[in-house]
């Protein structure tokens, strides 16, 4: 029972930031939307809404930052990256010395 409720929070802790992510791209999506069929009515002036498309930017960018790192770490964990992806190795201590051979 312990294993399935931890893994049922798992699959919370992703599908939030992928539910934050998708309203980001609707929300910027709408003000696209709008600010184009604004140029189709005459009676009023074509204004776009910075701030609301703003709001949804962040809302995408921390959603997909928050998804790619998870995908990240894990396929570094089970070494399924490429060389550009792996960490880089810690520079040895100064004070340890190797052996002259």
């Amino acid at each position: 029972m312990k294993l399935l409720i931890s893994r049922f929070i798992a699959i919370l802790i992703l599908v939030f930031p992928g539910l934050i992510a998708m309203k980001g791209f609707l929300m910027m999506k709408d003000d696209i939307f709008d600010y184009i069929s604004m140029h189709g009515d005459d009676s009023v002036v074509p204004h776009f809404a910075w701030l609301h498309f703003g709001g949804g930017l962040l809302l995408f960018a921390a959603g997909m930052t928050f998804l790619g790192g998870w995908i990240l770490a894990r396929d570094r964990k089970k070494n399924y990256v490429g060389p550009r992806f792996k960490e880089k190795q810690k520079a040895k201590q100064a004070g340890t010395q190797e052996p002259i051979s």
